[in-house]
C-alpha cells in the first residue's frame, strides 16, 4: 500500500504545533538543519512563504492532520533558468516511513506542472545519508560537490550538490 500525505500551506495557527514538532526533532535535525525554533523564527518562515520566490509546505498526516515535515520551494528564478533550491526536514517520530518520500514526489510534481519549474537542486551534506536517499528515490542526480557551500549551525559545511529536471 502506498504511503498517502497532505501537503498544506503553513499558516499562523500552526505556530505551537510546528514549534513542538521542531523541539522534539532537534536530535533527528541535528547538524544537518536550522528549522524555525522560536515564535519570531515561525513568523519570519511565514513572512518568507508570501514572497513569490518562495513556496513551502507542511506534510501531515491524510487522517489525522499530524505534522510529518515541512518541504520549502526556495529562491525561485524565473525567465530561461526556471530553477529553484529545495529544502526538507522530517519531524521525529515520523522519518523512514515514506512520508517524505510521498510529499516530495508531490511537491516536485508541482513545481514542475504548476510552477513551470525547468529544476530542482538540493544541496546535501555528505554524510546526511537519509536525506541522500531520500532524493535518490525520487530521482535526483547528483551533479557535484561544492566545498564549504553553505553555513549551517554556525559553520561552513560542504554539501552534495543533487537535482531533478523536469521531462
Amino acid at each position: 500500500m502506498a504511503v498517502r500525505v497532505v501537503l498544506r500551506r503553513p499558516c499562523a495557527a500552526d505556530q505551537s504545533t510546528f514549534l513542538e514538532a521542531v523541539q522534539r526533532s532537534r536530535a533527528l535535525h541535528g547538524p544537518w538543519v536550522q528549522a524555525p525554533a522560536t515564535p519570531r523564527q515561525f513568523r519570519a518562515f511565514l513572512r518568507r512563504q508570501k514572497n513569490p520566490a518562495q513556496c513551502g509546505f507542511l506534510v501531515c498526516h491524510p487522517r489525522t492532520q499530524a505534522l510529518l515535515g515541512v518541504i520549502n520551494i526556495s529562491e525561485i528564478v524565473r525567465g530561461n533558468f526556471c530553477s529553484a533550491y529545495l529544502g526538507y526536514y522530517a519531524f521525529a517520530g515520523h522519518e523512514r516511513q515514506g512520508h517524505m518520500r510521498a510529499g516530495l514526489r508531490a511537491v516536485i510534481r508541482h513545481a514542475f506542472g504548476a510552477l513551470k519549474l525547468h529544476r530542482l537542486e538540493a544541496n546535501i551534506q555528505p554524510g546526511n545519508h537519509a536525506s541522500i536517499a531520500l532524493v535518490r528515490a525520487c530521482g535526483f542526480d547528483r551533479e557535484g560537490y561544492s566545498p564549504r557551500y553553505l553555513k549551517v549551525g554556525g559553520r561552513w559545511r560542504d554539501h552534495e550538490r543533487w537535482a531533478t529536471r523536469a521531462s
